[in-house]
Formats: C-alpha cells, sequence, structure tokens
C-alpha cells in the first residue's frame, strides 16, 4: 500500500499545483465558445463572475508568498486569467480584435513583462496568442496569416520591456544594495570606534548580515544603529553649542583609526561648506604633538592654518587648539577648535573646551555602557527561552532537539553533533547530528581516544582554543570519523555535578564564528542541557522502575495488564484473534530449596532471556509474579499459540543452568487461551489461561495446554 499511496499523494499535490492552469484553460475555452454563440448570457456572466472571483482569490495569496517557485506559478494563474479577462472585453467591444480596444492587450503584456516573473510572462505571452489565435481562426473564422502581425507585437512589446525594466530594476537594486552596503560600513566603523563592539568578529558579520550572521543579528544591527545615531545626535548639538559659544568657525571631532595611525572626522559644527573629512596622518603637525604629549597644544598667526587640513584654499584660520581625548591614558581622538580671528581662548573658554571634552567621553562611555545592558538583557532572554524550552523536554531526544534549537539563538553554525559518553564502557556515541553530510555519522560510536570530544570530557573545558579547527593536524571524534573540514569549531562538554555526560560540538564556515563574545554563554547553555540530560534519564529510570521487573526487564504485572486491556479492545472493535499464554516452572520451589535463591534467580533470568528472543515486536511479555510468566500475542489463533508455547518449551528444556551444586535443568508448563472463544475482556482471559495451566500441571507438568469450555472450572 505505501508506493500507492505515494503515488495518491504525489498525483494529489500535482492536482493542487495546477488547478490554477487548469482554471485559466477552462475560462479561455468559456471564451472560445461565448464567441461561437454556444453558450447562454446566464451561463457568461456566471463564468465572468468566477473569473473575477478566481482572479481576487489568486491575488490575495500572492501577497503572502515569497517563495520563488510559489510565486511564479502564481504570476502565471493570474496573467491568464487577465488575459482571458482583456480579451474578452476586446471582441465584446465595437471592432473585435481589428478595433481600438485591441491596444489594452499589449498594454497588458508590457505590464507583465515588468512586473510578473520571467517563466510566468513567458507563458503568459505563450498563452495570450494561442488562445487568440484559436479564436480568431475557429471562432471567427480569420485566417492565421492575417494574427501574425498582432503575435508579432504581442512578443515585440513584452521582449523590450522584459529587457529594458529588468535592466533598470537590476540597476536600482545594485544601487540600493551599494548605498545599503556603505551606510552599514560606516555605522560599523563608527560602532568600532566608539567600541561599541569589539575587532572584525562575528558579530560584526551579523550586522553586515553575512553568512555567519547569527539569530539576533537584526536586534544587534539595530541596537548599534541607534546608539550610533545616539552619539551623533548628542554630540552634533554639543559640538554646535560650543562652536556659537566660543565664536569658532568650526568645532571637531577627530577620532583615531585601529592602528592609531589616521584621524578621521567623526562630527564637525562648522561655518564652512567644503569639510575634507580625512583620513589625516596623526604623526604631523600640532595633532601629533596633542597625542604625543597628551595634552592641549593651541597654534596661532599665519601659520594656523597649515595645520587644519580639512579645510579647503584658501585657510583662512589663525588660531587652532587641538586637545586629546584620552582612554584610560591613551589617546583616542582629538577635539579641535579654529578661528579666523589670532585671539587665543580664556582661561574661561578653556575650561569650558575642557569640559565639553570631557562630556564628549564620558556619553561615548554612557552608550557603551547601554549597549552591553541591552546586549545583556537580549542574551539573558534568549538563555531564558532555551531554558523554558529544555525544562518541557521529558526525553533524551527533545532536549537534544531543543538544546540544538536553542543554540542557534546564540551563534550560527553549519554543523552540530551531540555526542554522548559511557564512563562505564568507556565509548562515545554520536546520537544527533546536523548539517550537511551528517547523515553517516548518527549512532556511530568511538573509543576514548585523544581527540578533540574525548579531551574536552577529560578535562570538562571547551576545546580547541578560539574555536579554530585545523582538520589535517587535529581530530574531533576519532580518524575514522571526521566532520567536514570547517575553520570554526568548537567542543563543549555537558556536565552536571561535575559528571561529564556527552559534548555539543558546533561548526562553522567562518573561522571566528566561536570567539570570546560567544563562548560563555554557549558553556552555560550547554550545562543547562546537561541538567535538562540529566533530568530526563531519571524520568526514564522511574518509569522503567514503574512499568518492568526490576529483575528480568520484562513488564511487571501492573503495566501488562493496562497493555494487555488495550490489546483486547483493539481484537474486539476489529475482529482480530488473539491469544495469552501463561508459562509457569515446573517444581521452582525445590530449585529453590536445594541450591538456594541465587540460583533461582539466575533460573529466572534464564527464562525470561527465552522470552525475549521467542517474542515478536507486537508481543507483551511479563514477570507476573515469582516464577510465572505472561504472554499477549496480537493476530495469533489457537494453533499458532500452541506452537509458540511448544517453542518456548521446549527451548527451556533444551537450556542448562550453571550452578556451585552442579548443572541445572528445569521444564515450565504453558497455558494459552484465544480471543474471542475464552472471553473478550482481561479478566477472563486470564481466568481461561490460569485454568488451562492447571491442566498442564494435573497433566503431568513440562506440557501446553489450550483453553476450550470443556475445562471450564478445572483450577
Amino acid at each position: 500500500m505505501a508506493p500507492l499511496v505515494r503515488i495518491a499523494f504525489a498525483a494529489q499535490q500535482t492536482l493542487t499545483r495546477c488547478v490554477g492552469s487548469l482554471l485559466s484553460l477552462f475560462f479561455g475555452a468559456c471564451l472560445f465558445w461565448s464567441i461561437r454563440g454556444e453558450t447562454a448570457v446566464v451561463w457568461d456572466l456566471l463564468m465572468l463572475g468566477s473569473l473575477v472571483l478566481s482572479l481576487a482569490i489568486r491575488a490575495v495569496r500572492r501577497l503572502r508568498v515569497l517563495s520563488p517557485t510559489g510565486a511564479s506559478r502564481l504570476d502565471a494563474e493570474i496573467c491568464t486569467h487577465l488575459v482571458v479577462l482583456v480579451l474578452a472585453g476586446i471582441l465584446y467591444s465595437p471592432g473585435g480584435l481589428d478595433g481600438q480596444y485591441y491596444p489594452a492587450l499589449y498594454a497588458l503584456v508590457i505590464v507583465v513583462a515588468g512586473f510578473a516573473r520571467p517563466l510566468a510572462a513567458a507563458a503568459t505571452v505563450v498563452y495570450a496568442i494561442g488562445l487568440e489565435a484559436s479564436i480568431a481562426h475557429s471562432g471567427l473564422g480569420r485566417e492565421v496569416e492575417s494574427l501574425i502581425p498582432h503575435a508579432a507585437l504581442v512578443v515585440v512589446f513584452s521582449s523590450l520591456n522584459l529587457l529594458a525594466f529588468r535592466a533598470e530594476i537590476t540597476r536600482v537594486r545594485r544601487l540600493s544594495r551599494t548605498r545599503l552596503q556603505g551606510e552599514i560600513d560606516r555605522m560599523k566603523e563608527a560602532a568600532r570606534s566608539y567600541r561599541l563592539i569589539g575587532a572584525p568578529s562575528s558579530a560584526i558579520d551579523a550586522v553586515a548580515g553575512g553568512p555567519a550572521s547569527h539569530a539576533g543579528g537584526g536586534d544587534e544591527e539595530r541596537l548599534l544603529r541607534s546608539s550610533v545615531e545616539e552619539i551623533h545626535l548628542t554630540l552634533e548639538h554639543t559640538l554646535d553649542l560650543l562652536r556659537r559659544s566660543l565664536g569658532l568657525r568650526s568645532a571637531v571631532l577627530m577620532w583615531l583609526d585601529s592602528a592609531g595611525r589616521h584621524l578621521h572626522i567623526r562630527e564637525i559644527s562648522t561655518e564652512s561648506k567644503q569639510i575634507d573629512p580625512g583620513p589625516f596622518s596623526a604623526a604631523e603637525g600640532i595633532f601629533a604633538a596633542a597625542l604625543s604629549n597628551r595634552r592641549a597644544v593651541s597654534m596661532s598667526g599665519d601659520k594656523a592654518g597649515r595645520h587644519v587640513p580639512y579645510y579647503g584654499s584658501p585657510r583662512e584660520v589663525s588660531y587652532v587648539r587641538a586637545l586629546p581625548l584620552l582612554e584610560h591614558n591613551a589617546p583616542r581622538g582629538l577635539l579641535v577648535a579654529d578661528r579666523k580671528e589670532a585671539e587665543p581662548l580664556t582661561d574661561d573658554e578653556m575650561a569650558l573646551f575642557e569640559s565639553v571634552s570631557r562630556y564628549i567621553m564620558r556619553t561615548i562611555e554612557n552608550e557603551r555602557i547601554f549597549v552591553q545592558l541591552e546586549r545583556s538583557k537580549v542574551e539573558q532572554g534568549k538563555l531564558y527561552r532555551a531554558v523554558n524550552l529544555l525544562a518541557d523536554a521529558t526525553s533524551e531526544v527533545e532536549v537534544i532537539e531543543a538544546g540544538v534549537s536553542s543554540a542557534r539563538e546564540f551563534t550560527a553554525f553549519d554543523f552540530a553533533v551531540v555526542t554522548l559518553f559511557d564512563r562505564s564502557q568507556s565509548r562515545h556515541e554520536i546520537c544527533a547530528a546536523s548539517g550537511e553530510g551528517t547523515e553517516e555519522l548518527i549512532g556511530r560510536t568511538f573509543r576514548h581516544n585523544s581527540g578533540l570530544v574525548a579531551m574536552a570530557v577529560a578535562n570538562q573545558h571547551p576545546l580547541p582554543y578560539r574555536g579554530h579547527y585545523d582538520s589535517a593536524r587535529q581530530t574531533v571524534f576519532s580518524k575514522g570519523l571526521r566532520p567536514p573540514p570547517l575553520p570554526g569549531l568548537l567542543v563543549i562538554p555537558m556536565v552536571v555535578q561535575n559528571n561529564v555526560l556527552g559534548t555539543l560540538v558546533l561548526g562553522s564556515e567562518q573561522r571566528d564564528a566561536f570567539g570570546e563574545s560567544v563562548r560563555p554563554i554557549l558553556e552555560v547553555l550547554a550545562s543547562h542541557i546537561a541538567v535538562s540530560l540529566s533530568n530526563a534519564r531519571m524520568v526514564k529510570r522511574l518509569e522503567n522502575l514503574a512499568t518492568t521487573d526490576g529483575m528480568t526487564g520484562l513488564l511487571n504485572k501492573r503495566s501488562l495488564t493496562d497493555l494487555a486491556e488495550a490489546k483486547i479492545r483493539a481484537a474486539v472493535r476489529f475482529g482480530r484473534p488473539l491469544s495469552v499464554l501463561v508459562c509457569d516452572i515446573d517444581h521452582f520451589k525445590k530449585v529453590n530449596d536445594t541450591y538456594g535463591h541465587d540460583v533461582g534467580d539466575v533460573v529466572i533470568k534464564g527464562f525470561a532471556d527465552v522470552l525475549k528472543r521467542t517474542k515478536r515486536d507486537t508481543d507483551l511479555v511479563a514477570r507476573f509474579g515469582g516464577e510465572e510468566f505472561v504472554f499477549v500475542c496480537e493476530e495469533t489463533e489457537s494453533d499458532g499459540a500452541v506452537l509458540l508455547a511448544e517453542r518456548i518449551r521446549t527451548e527451556l528444556e533444551a537450556t542448562t543452568f550453571h550452578s556451585a551444586g552442579g548443572a541445572i535443568k528445569v521444564t515450565c508448563s504453558v497455558g494459552c487461551a484465544t480471543f474471542p472463544l475464552a472471553g473478550s475482556d482481561w479478566a477472563s482471559m486470564f481466568k481461561a489461561t490460569d485454568e488451562a495451566l492447571y491442566v498442564s500441571k494435573r497433566t503431568g507438568r513440562n506440557r501446553v495446554s489450550c483453553w476450550s469450555p470443556s475445562v471450564r472450572g478445572a483450577a
């Protein structure tokens, strides 16, 4: 049935995708019949309303679709619907195809060529030409040759508009991308110069929107953009007040680049219309003197203009003062003031000048603190969501899935693997993996070795250093198991109460994807994954204790009763056969009395192993108490139940158990009962199997008895 279901499902999907195209053909056929006069007016109006309704539905869907495939299909459906609508208007207008309204079709193909996707536009042109030719030739009796000019013009209009419009759209998009990238680069440079972010890293890549951008990169960009804008507005207003208060020609904030060799104008308030933004050398003139001496330097007179490089010619400057802006006693930039007159600043003006410099540095520092607080708040929010997601996971699989998905909140990665460590066997198992080429890794195991995973488990510390991975020199899992050769890789141990449960392995195409800004939060996440994993294992252990027998690992009496009742209800509902077997070890008390209870436990475990080897995946096997075991078999009639019971009996009889007192052999007696003959509920079925077991015991043991009405009440 599976292939038939797949074929039916594929056919249904194909039909769903083709409904719009089939409707366009249907409406075109309706227009053809209408032109030939083979339809009533009521039918024509009904089809017109249906066409408009179908067009509206597809237009609404198109607004919600972003995928290229779906958009092309809907574009083609909408445009072909419009072709039918426009041709209907042309054909029913005065003059028909040769009338004054025919250019409406040219206008339609121009719009379609400009706005629809290329494949949809081509399909629309072919459909329009084909529908017009069919109607004109078969419906109106015109020669095909007379339609060639129309078709040629449709193709020419659509092709020319497609080329011209697409070229203009491409140019505008390229220009917009260039401008946007320029704005982003300037914002990044300003943020980096103000130390709102560190040196180039994955965080900056996130702002740029590159492939390495992690989830939340948009939040980071908005945060940095707002901070840079806040600094810009504050400093712009401050410099403007300073210039007006001191009667300056310009008040300029110049900032050192990351290398400390050049100065750039970050903010300026000036009367001049021609300003060179830099860069300017930080090793020449009074700028170099102020930066090297870490104190203000002034100059007045005719030579002052030579030390002000940001003006064009002529340089109408007779006084200039440069004050270094210090951060932890290291120069970060200069506050520069200049005047046309050779009039030095007074003591009060110099005090105001220095006060403004301190205010500028305080503004930048406050914005740094704000960015750090906002970034911490965002990270805490992500961590809070991750913890809640992990708390809701109750199984190991759910915990691993929640952990990997939560890691994507903090950084981008192209490869993820979760390994679990079995300390008793000193082996690692790859239990989950995502990314290209990871399918062959799932389920693979490797010994504790000198690889990065094993070393991270042994040292309880993330590896490798700085997250830089060299596939030629470093081993992650083992020599036979290798991840893709990614330059960025981080192995994080999952530790709970000084016990390592496994590792979270993340890999990225970006070498600096796991820098200092990301690694601490990933370590915290890994610790939460470890706690949730430990809790999931504890829950599983408690469930096993509640549902299984501690000695044999089979189901216990309570869980068997619940599951058996469900299976019997299913058998009643669907009319399927079902059999129950009760197996009891013969003279088991004698084994305990002769050899001791330890040997008796060995016998019970051995019998349980026999039952495990015999059962099918759909069968239920339980230790019902003492030496009694119960087998519930779906889709099994009485003959099949007897064969199964005989196989159990003969296999146990052929099994030898060893003890200090010598070899031991035991046998078992089995009772069988089958639904619906023996009853339609669990109580009736179990009572019947108990009666059949009693018959086996009374007639010599080591045998199988099947229940029938004649043995009712034997127990």
